[in-house]
């Protein structure tokens, strides 16, 4: 418990350190490869989230999810790639192959979905290469272009409000 406040505090000095204003994103990018970063305690509905996301119009091998648990059992098969603070180390670094993928994939957007400001979290969706990141507005605005405010369990209510002003931004039709 301690090793984990402890590490904890090491992550945030760590993002502290590395934290820099978001990249303006390109005004010609249109949106079709999506990555979901969701934190497991918030928010359970991941399936119907992703289902809402297939009816606005995106295809379901265009959609990728990570999820963020407070731990992992290796015996449990989960349904979703998933990490915990064990597969990041004391400096900041991935240790699970399945994040360093995550992160390094070029998405034409990353979703963002928690309201808590979590170290593994925030590490996460700073290192992605995403091109246009969206996220709650609780969360730093360093570390999204676009924030929604509304609540984490009304997800249809982020996913409309989040094709209307894509609409408007061109990013998609």
């Amino acid at each position: 418990m301690f090793l984990n406040y402890l590490k904890n505090y090491f992550l945030k000095y760590t993002l502290k350190n590395k934290w820099r204003e978001v990249v303006p994103f390109s005004s010609g990018l249109t949106i079709t490869s999506i990555g979901i970063l969701i934190d497991e305690v918030a928010f359970k509905e991941k399936a119907a989230l992703i289902e809402d996301l297939m009816a606005k119009g995106f295809q379901a091998n265009a959609i990728s999810i990570l999820v963020h648990r407070e731990t992992i059992n290796p015996k449990i098969p989960y349904p979703f790639a998933s990490y915990s603070l064990e597969s990041i180390d004391w400096n900041g670094n991935f240790k699970d192959p399945v994040v360093t993928q995550f992160v390094n994939q070029e998405f034409d957007m990353l979703i963002s979905y928690y309201k808590q400001e979590k170290s593994a979290l925030l590490l996460v969706t700073e290192s992605s290469k995403a091109k246009f990141k969206v996220g709650f507005s609780s969360v730093n605005k360093r570390f999204n272009h676009f924030m929604i405010t509304t609540a984490i369990e009304e997800y249809r209510v982020f996913v409309n409000e989040l094709i209307k002003y894509l609409k408007i931004l061109n990013k998609i039709k």
